[in-house]
């Protein structure tokens, strides 16, 4: 009996709020859209705080990084929204007495939001297949983050199209069918998007410029690494640490250097002249002979260049008639490319294998220029001009011992040393005429 007297208590408290509500309609919309959000809420907190929190644990423990990297991406996150406006949409029509325009403009609302939440998600998708895409080797020579920016637009795209379509209750095919008349409209405002997209198919399809290589490229005073290839820009960190934003459509506008080729061949080129006084220039002595054929990286070459002089000038100079002066000599300008050809077949940081030529070129007003033109067997910036460095300070330092002497256009010091020789002499000069 007690048992049925409580139950007849409740039902009589349950009417009478039933009564309440009908008599204040507008208490009641608002204690009903109360209890909608709060059970809403309840959802939200029990997905976020114990389903969220299990899957992190989960993937934590597991030995793939795939699970990590979509939650970082926040993907189920977005996606625990969907639920409590679900309930909500579905929910609305429990509320008593909630105006008709006001219970479809909520539910297309908490549909349109779902579906938003649900464009979210799957872009933070993309841009985690992106990033675990990036991890292994492949990404290197083949980057997708243009193809996963061009499916985040397209996917905004076709759900701002639903999003509308819902909020104004009407079909989506009602946007897509004007879409025709709106194509040129569509075409100017995403006209970069457009050629960025087919130069960018084109850059990675063809292999011209991967993430890491070093690109030059005047035009935008570019000169450096490459750090990102996007759908819209290429990112380029110039050597200063700056960073050149290009747009991608511009690499098939203009032209621009990749130096991938030189980092894979394992060579790197030298190209340098050094220039020497022409007036220095002259044949060798009877002693300087003698002197440079102790040196062990001439004693072959002036042996084998001394016996074939003399066999030239045995069999095509007579010198009773041409004279002594016509006669082949060794030089000094000659001995001194050989000591180069023969100091950097020996060098270890040589490349022997690639092209290795010493030549002269054409003698100006600066001299005569003794080009070293080849490359050493490192490609590392650093390590290449210590290399460099070092095999031109003992070059430059050596062409004394030959006679020679490396030519350098005249200084302020100079003029100054000359002017003042110039007035020594004068006055010893006067002072001499004095004394006689």
């Amino acid at each position: 009996m007690a048992l049925l007297d409580v139950s007849a208590g409740w039902l009589y408290s349950l009417r009478g709020v039933e009564e309440w509500l009908r008599q204040f309609p507008v208490a009641a919309v608002i204690v009903g859209c109360t209890v909608l959000l709060l059970a809403a809420w309840v959802v939200w907190f029990v997905i976020r705080r114990i389903i969220l929190t299990a899957l992190r644990r989960m993937a934590d423990r597991t030995a793939t990084f795939w699970d990590e990297v979509i939650m970082d991406q926040k993907v189920f996150e977005y996606l625990a929204w969907a639920p409590p406006l679900l309930m909500i949409h579905q929910g609305l029509p429990a509320i008593p007495h909630l105006p008709a325009a006001l219970f479809h403009f909520l539910q297309r609302l908490a549909l349109a939001t779902v579906i938003l939440v649900i464009i979210r998600a799957l872009s933070a998708l993309l841009t985690g297949i992106n990033v675990i895409y990036n991890r292994y080797p492949i990404a290197r020579n083949r980057p997708i983050k243009g193809y996963v920016q061009v499916g985040q637009i397209l996917l905004y795209l076709i759900g701002g199209i639903f999003i509308i379509a819902t909020l104004i209750n009407q079909s989506p095919w009602y946007f897509v069918s004007g879409i025709g008349a709106m194509m040129a409209i569509i075409l100017l405002v995403f006209r970069d998007t457009l050629l960025s997209l087919v130069a960018g198919i084109q850059l990675v399809s063809n292999d011209l410029i991967r993430v890491g290589d070093w690109v030059e490229m005047p035009e935008f005073s570019a000169d450096g690494d490459v750090v990102d290839i996007a759908l819209h820009t290429v990112r380029i960190q110039n050597w200063d640490r700056t960073i050149t934003v290009i747009p991608t459509h511009k690499f098939l506008e203009h032209s621009f250097k990749n130096w991938r080729g030189m980092t894979e061949s394992g060579g790197r080129r030298i190209k340098r002249a050094i220039h020497i006084d022409v007036a220095t220039i002259r044949f060798l002595t009877d002693d300087e002979i003698e002197h440079f054929s102790r040196f062990a990286l001439l004693k072959a070459y002036m042996t084998e260049k001394q016996r074939e002089i003399e066999t030239h000038n045995q069999q095509h100079i007579d010198p009773d008639v041409i004279g002594v002066g016509a006669m082949r000599r060794l030089t000094n300008i000659g001995t001194f490319r050989a000591y180069i050809v023969n100091y950097l077949r020996r060098h270890p940081r040589v490349h022997q294998e690639m092209t290795f030529l010493i030549r002269h070129l054409e003698p100006g007003a600066e001299g005569l220029p003794i080009e070293v033109y080849v490359f050493v067997n490192d490609t590392n910036w650093v390590n290449y001009e210590a290399v460099q460095s070092d095999i031109f300070d003992h070059l430059l330092a050596v062409v004394p011992e030959f006679g020679l002497r490396v030519y350098q256009r005249p200084s302020g010091y100079d003029l100054t040393q000359a002017l003042s020789s110039g007035s020594h002499n004068r006055t010893l000069y006067s002072h001499q005429q004095q004394m006689r």
